[in-house]
């Protein structure tokens, strides 16, 4: 199986539709009629802002790996793993932000990438607390894992299911239906 059939999977995990469909439901709410929502989802650049923060935590994080296992440098990848931690919150946001906007198939990748980022996000704050190395490694390592799981299948959202792309301009971008989707067979962009 090649990785993209493995990452188009995700829009089939139909047992995410209740819960996602909740989540997404009082989001929007929440959000509904709100200048704070343009702004978290990134009216005023022409683009979500989720992707361009998950660099701080994907990068904190992978540089930590880099500092402990190729410099010896256990300190400094404590402190890459708490920075990566601190900027985990404002990334969940913006994330939660763009996922109130996201059709049934997206809101379930969308929720399997939650989940593998919060298991990331969950195994560093493991490492980030424990004194021994070892141990620390460890989860980190298995954090990192899950953040790369996570962060295939955000890439997969949006790179190929589309979502947030030209979300302000005045002629929506087509999606094209999902791998193994009757309807993919001679689907063609709208001119």
């Amino acid at each position: 199986m090649n990785l993209h059939r493995l990452l188009s999977a995700a829009e089939r995990a139909r047992v995410v539709d209740r819960p996602a469909g909740a989540v997404a439901k009082g989001l929007r709410k929440l959000l509904r009629n709100s200048r704070v929502d343009g702004a978290l989802r990134g009216s005023w650049l022409g683009h979500p802002v989720h992707p361009l923060l998950v660099t701080l935590p994907i990068g904190a994080w992978v540089s930590a790996a880099v500092f402990d296992f190729g410099f010896g440098q256990p300190q400094t990848a404590r402190r890459l793993q708490a920075l990566g931690l601190a900027a985990t919150p404002p990334t969940v946001l913006l994330g939660l932000a763009d996922y109130s906007g996201l059709d049934t198939t997206q809101r379930r990748t969308g929720a399997l990438h939650a989940l593998g980022n919060a298991v990331g996000a969950a195994c560093y704050l493991a490492a980030w607390r424990s004194e021994d190395r070892t141990v620390n490694r460890v989860w980190s390592l298995a954090g990192l894992l899950a953040v790369s799981a996570g962060g295939a299948l955000g890439g997969h959202l949006s790179y190929s299911q589309g979502a947030g792309v030209r979300r302000w301009e005045s002629v929506p971008f087509q999606r094209r239906p999902p791998v193994g989707d009757p309807a993919a067979a001679g689907w063609e962009p709208a001119r």
